[in-house]
């Protein structure tokens, strides 16, 4: 028996997930009777049936959902062995994760200054409204990602910190607390949050990923939220931002992983800590 070639089993894999040839061969950019006789030819070599057939259902036979549960782990494996080969040969761009709006207007002198130090390479930017981008890095789908900090765990990352600013409590501009100068955190007691989607902070309220998705509860009163002051940026219409004394201070800091050698992320590593050094020490280094 010849072994399985990683394009069959890609087939396998997309008919298995949709369960429907038609959808199938949507997702693979092939035609319908091209992608059944690929599966037929597949299942005559490995000499067991995968699928189930009738004239309108197609299901997993007991051999293939073992092959479905394997099949994904080796094509994945795959994937992430080209991507480190690529990676190695310098064939990529560096890829950095963020939360969209999330930089604090700091992208775009972050990516100048980099262009400017030896090793750099073209940045693909991977927006992420999840609480997970310190994980992407981790797991290797991400090479660097800017993260807020003490809000996401940056545990086994290299950092270096971009910026520091206070938080602020998102009210309704009708609020009770709205014309404050400032707060505590006392006095949002009995307020209901938001339950930021994987930030497992316990909180009951609303799940949302964006503070986009905050803003419409916030108008209608449902849920008030404590944000780093950038996030929120230009307070929108009906909605009233007022510093949190006692909140804590929270940093954009940028991490990558910290046996990652290549010389375009120490580039971008150095950028950063080029960044956050007094501007005095800055222009002393250009001047140089």
């Amino acid at each position: 028996m010849d072994d399985v070639e990683i394009r069959e089993l890609r087939y396998f894999v997309t008919v298995a997930e949709e369960l429907h040839f038609g959808r199938a061969a949507e997702r693979l950019h092939i035609a319908q009777p091209a992608l059944s006789k690929a599966v037929q030819r597949l299942e005559m070599r490995l000499g067991i049936r995968l699928f189930a057939r009738t004239s309108r259902t197609v299901a997993l036979t007991p051999a293939g959902e073992a092959l479905l549960q394997h099949g994904r782990h080796a094509i994945s494996a795959m994937r992430m062995a080209v991507q480190a080969a690529r990676q190695a040969g310098g064939a990529e761009p560096l890829r950095l994760a963020m939360k969209p709006g999330g930089d604090a207007g700091l992208l775009s002198d972050l990516l100048g200054e980099y262009a400017t130090h030896p090793g750099a390479t073209e940045v693909d930017i991977l927006f992420h409204s999840g609480a997970q981008r310190a994980e992407l890095v981790r797991s290797g789908q991400a090479d660097a990602a800017l993260l807020y900090t003490p809000f996401e765990a940056a545990e086994g990352l290299r950092t270096v910190v971009l910026h520091v600013e206070d938080r602020v409590a998102v009210l309704r501009s009708d609020h009770r607390l709205a014309t404050r100068a400032s707060l505590t955190t006392s006095d949002l007691d009995g307020e209901a949050s938001p339950r930021w989607e994987g930030a497992g902070d316990g909180a009951e309220g609303p799940a949302i990923a964006t503070v986009a998705e905050l803003v419409p509860l916030v108008r209608l009163g449902r849920v008030v939220a404590v944000l780093p002051r950038s996030l929120v940026g230009l307070p929108p219409e009906g909605i009233a931002c007022v510093p949190v004394s006692d909140a804590g201070r929270s940093s954009i800091v940028i991490g990558c992983r910290r046996n990652d050698t290549r010389e375009s992320v120490a580039a971008l590593m150095r950028a950063a800590e080029a960044m956050s050094a007094p501007a005095s020490s800055r222009r002393a280094r250009r001047s140089a």
